[in-house]
């Protein structure tokens, strides 16, 4: 690893660790502003290891001296296809965090103990994946287990939680009540993550903010004023303890698409138009490459798993036209299995019974 990623990436683990260590302290003063600032800076920090890592650039051409921001990187990470290294839920975690980090950060934000334990935790989810995914750096090996989140109570599913949340801020901006500067903060944190879904960079005004309220006191339920929040879900992580929050696309888009180069749209609300570059195959095309037949490749792709795999593909719709496109690393990886013995077997007996 290049000394500068190398770098980097201990300044990230730095960052992840006084996160983790501000979230799991008694004191309760600047607690959530703590966690989400240097949350923010560890992926921002490993983001660029990662750009140095794969042979990419974080220096603005324009300043001289200066690096880029998180926004770049993480476009970078999402949708250049040398340094790919992110899948679109996973950039829009990342985006939510960054938004609520501007929140904490020059504004103010309240945020429910149940949801900063899932940024802090399905943070270090990320963390961990990309790390050893992209540097070859397991988090085991730079801090202890124990070093994780602790609630009392970890939410097993957001919908119940943001029940539970917007119960308590109708009781709070009820007609005759003093607690609406405090309503408004924490309605925040919903309105952040619903904008960052919309493709709005923007903090949630004031105006907005009581035109919400207004909305709930019409008896409007927290699902029809933040629709995108509600497409939001928790899934465990299958490689041990940890949280991550994907966008489940079949209840709704939940991301705004908006043309690239607008000066207000988030990272994950642009459409990504070197995408077609990324999946840049194919099944012909590497039929052709890998000089097998176009039926031998698909029993593969189907027999790994790989249709299921944003790595390797990806149903990209053209006007009114889909097609399925594929990846280079779908084609190292087909490369790699035409060469073993045993699925030219497995091939060829693929329809004997058994």
């Amino acid at each position: 690893m290049k000394k500068e990623a190398k770098t980097l990436h201990g300044k990230a683990v730095d960052s992840l660790v006084v996160a983790v260590d501000h979230f799991n302290r008694a004191w309760d003063r600047g607690r959530t502003e703590a966690v989400l600032i240097m949350l923010d800076r560890a992926f921002e920090l490993l983001l660029k290891a990662i750009i140095i890592h794969k042979g990419g650039d974080i220096r603005e051409k324009a300043k001289e001296g200066t690096t880029i921001g998180f926004d770049y990187c993480l476009r970078k990470c999402l949708s250049d296809a040398a340094l790919k290294c992110l899948d679109e839920d996973e950039a829009v975690a990342l985006q939510s965090l960054n938004t609520l980090r501007d929140a904490a950060q020059h504004h103010m934000i309240e945020v429910s103990e149940e949801q900063l334990y899932i940024h802090a935790q399905s943070g270090i989810t990320l963390f961990t994946r990309l790390a050893g995914d992209s540097l070859g750096c397991p988090l085991r090996k730079e801090i202890p287990h124990r070093i994780l989140p602790v609630c009392a109570k970890p939410p097993t599913d957001l919908s119940s939680m943001f029940d539970v949340e917007f119960a308590d801020i109708k009781k709070m901006v009820a007609p005759g009540s003093r607690k609406r500067l405090d309503a408004s903060a924490r309605l925040r944190s919903m309105a952040i993550i619903q904008a960052s879904l919309d493709g709005k960079k923007s903090q949630p005004s004031d105006r907005e903010l009581s035109n919400v309220v207004r909305r709930i006191n019409k008896g409007e339920g927290w699902r029809s004023i933040f629709p995108g929040v509600a497409t939001l879900t928790i899934q465990p992580d299958e490689a041990g303890p940890g949280l991550t929050i994907r966008v489940m696309r079949n209840q709704g888009e939940a991301v705004q698409i908006v043309e690239e180069g607008d000066p207000n749209a988030t990272v994950i609300a642009v459409r990504k138009v070197n995408e077609l570059d990324y999946y840049n195959m194919g099944l012909r095309d590497m039929s052709k490459k890998l000089d097998a037949s176009e039926h031998k490749l698909l029993w593969i792709i189907r027999r790994e798993g790989m249709l299921e795999n944003l790595d390797h593909h990806k149903i990209i719709k053209i006007g009114g036209t889909t097609h399925k496109r594929y990846s280079g690393k779908c084609l190292k990886r087909l490369r790699e299995l035409l060469a073993e013995r045993e699925l030219h077997e497995a091939y060829a007996n693929r329809n004997s019974p058994r």
